[in-house]
């Protein structure tokens, strides 16, 4: 059809398709349905002359013919509800003579391919992937309409660059090689074998008035799968700081979506052919699901035993030794707390430019060995290495939670909440709680216990926070009632177990900061919230034999 067209007089007739794979109805001799209105919409978006497939279509094909599909992202048309994915065939070309054979057209398109790809430097050996996940975070597509805005395009994707590059765990190719595909229409499976990557992330810019919009994607070039797509709103008021606010919300949200991909990728491998990353990554996702955190100590020890100087594994086991006495899941040995002291001060001196190993590590120091101002350092280090990781600024919060400062405990929550809007909802609704109950805010603080009881209903740390709450409140009843179910979960549980846990600086149980305020007269009536706390457990037979009451409240 090209080639005849290439001979026939102006005016002629140019035909353009569209194609989608779906299902149909067919009633008296007609077809209607989805499928067909996506086919039909499809064909509206092609050029003359060209084509444009759904992802359906596109996903039947890719592999299965010499072409290169350019990727116009998600569309919305007429009368459909979501958005449609579109690719487009290129086909500019040099055509044949109207003498010649009229070639086939996915040879015309190959050919075409075949341009591109001689463009793009292929021909040259494919990379190898390196040993940890690799990304390219390629050109942005200015769609301002406006020039004069390339270099603030640019220096977004710059931006980016640099703020992903500070993620240690990740290899991340320069902007220079990257930018070679600047204007060029490119395939991501070629993309990734001339820069050996696993993950390729794109993106646009448009422009209304003052603001613009920034949407970005990451694909895994290996399935061709989409693993993040989020847009960004902003006004050019100040460009500089525009681009920092961009380039921190992306690399705060694609960081717990690049591991969640290789955790599994991870747990798709044969267990006769893992690697002490590979077993990393499996004891993350037990870790990430709480109730594994036993069988993540017994996977990151698998990881060390391979490599005992793998930093990440070692802060991982500490990690979880913590949360295993925060969830009140088991009391721990001498033994657990020691190796886990250990670990967590072998992972900060092997693990120094790793904001993840470090916020670990300093959490579990802190958990487990009350060592407040090595890892408050800690933590000052891991933000100074990467001021976009979500988890140090969630760590940072927990302790200052815990440390009876709950107004820096929310700010850095929100933080993390901010860099991280979907993961740890649960951790965040239950610091958040206990921050509250710090400041005294009880019905907050009892109002976020429940949020984060409504996300895991046998959260212990939310429950203990309700018991406290409910009991300054007045409330016994329901202090009682929360009690009862706190310890069908952790019938061992004592206020010598609660003070040993909280170190001496929990405002969950306030030991602190309310022993301070009856100091200065400013206590509630009814003694500190640790004489509640024994009178709620004597009122339910908790100094029963074998119950021991823990020790008697201090006296001002």
């Amino acid at each position: 059809m090209i080639a005849r067209n290439a001979a026939a007089p102006a005016g002629r007739i140019e035909f353009r398709m569209g194609i989608n794979v779906g299902d149909i109805i067919i009633e008296d001799g007609d077809i209607f349905g989805d499928g067909v209105n996506i086919a039909a919409r499809l064909e509206a978006l092609a050029e003359p002359g060209g084509i444009c497939l759904s992802a359906a279509a596109h996903e039947q094909v890719r592999d299965r013919l010499d072409i290169a599909f350019d990727d116009l992202g998600e569309q919305q048309v007429k009368n459909i509800t979501r958005p449609v994915r579109v690719y487009r065939i290129p086909i500019t070309l040099t055509l044949p003579t109207p003498s010649a054979r009229a070639p086939s057209l996915s040879r015309i398109a190959g050919e075409g391919a075949e341009h591109q790809r001689r463009e793009a430097g292929e021909g040259k050996q494919a990379l190898a992937l390196p040993d940890k996940p690799s990304l390219a975070v390629l050109p942005f597509q200015n769609l301002t309409g406006d020039v004069e805005q390339e270099y603030f395009v640019d220096g977004m994707v710059e931006e980016i660059t640099t703020a992903i590059a500070r993620l240690p765990w990740l290899f991340v190719i320069a902007r220079n090689s990257a930018f070679t595909y600047k204007g060029k229409p490119v395939d991501m499976k070629q993309v990734a074998q001339q820069l050996g990557v696993r993950y390729v992330l794109e993106g646009s810019v448009r422009k209304a008035g003052n603001r613009v919009r920034v949407t970005g994607q990451l694909i895994d070039t290996t399935t061709g799968a989409h693993i993040w797509a989020d847009r960004f709103d902003g006004a050019l008021d100040d460009i500089f700081e525009l681009q920092d606010q961009v380039a921190s919300s992306v690399a705060g949200a694609i960081e717990p979506k690049l591991r969640q991909s290789e955790i599994e990728r991870a747990s798709r491998k044969p267990t006769t052919n893992l690697t002490a990353y590979d077993h990393y990554l499996r004891a993350l996702a037990q870790a990430y699901r709480y109730t594994g955190l036993a069988e993540a100590v017994v996977l990151a020890r698998q990881a060390l035993a391979i490599d005992p100087s793998y930093a990440p594994a070692a802060a991982l086991i500490g990690f979880c030794r913590g949360l295993q006495r925060l969830r009140g899941s088991g009391a721990l040995s001498a033994d657990d707390v020691a190796e886990a002291c250990r670990l967590a001060r072998q992972a900060l001196e092997a693990g120094r430019n790793d904001a993840e190993t470090i916020h670990q590590a300093a959490w579990t120091l802190y958990f487990l060995a009350g060592e407040a101002e090595t890892a408050a350092a800690a933590l000052d280090r891991a933000l100074a290495l990467n001021p976009n990781a979500a988890h140090a600024w969630l760590c940072r919060g927990h302790i200052h939670a815990y440390r009876n400062e709950p107004e820096a405990a929310i700010e850095a929550i929100e933080r993390a909440h901010r860099l991280s809007p979907f993961e740890y909802t649960f951790v965040r609704a239950v610091i958040i709680a206990v921050a509250h109950l710090a400041a005294r805010r009880f019905e907050q603080a009892i109002e976020w216990a429940d949020r984060a009881l409504h996300n895991q209903p046998r959260a212990v740390p939310a429950m203990r926070v309700k018991v406290a709450a409910n009991a300054h409140l007045g409330r016994l009843d329901e202090a009682r009632i929360e009690l009862s179910r706190v310890l069908a979960i952790d019938p061992k549980l004592t206020i010598a177990a609660l003070r040993e846990y909280a170190n001496s600086s929990s405002p969950a149980c306030a030991w602190q900061a309310y022993r301070n305020e009856r100091r200065s007269g400013r206590a509630p009536a009814g003694g500190d919230i640790g004489c509640r706390y024994r009178g709620l457990f004597a009122a339910d037979g908790w100094g029963r034999r074998g119950h021991p009451r823990g020790p008697a409240c201090s006296s001002p």
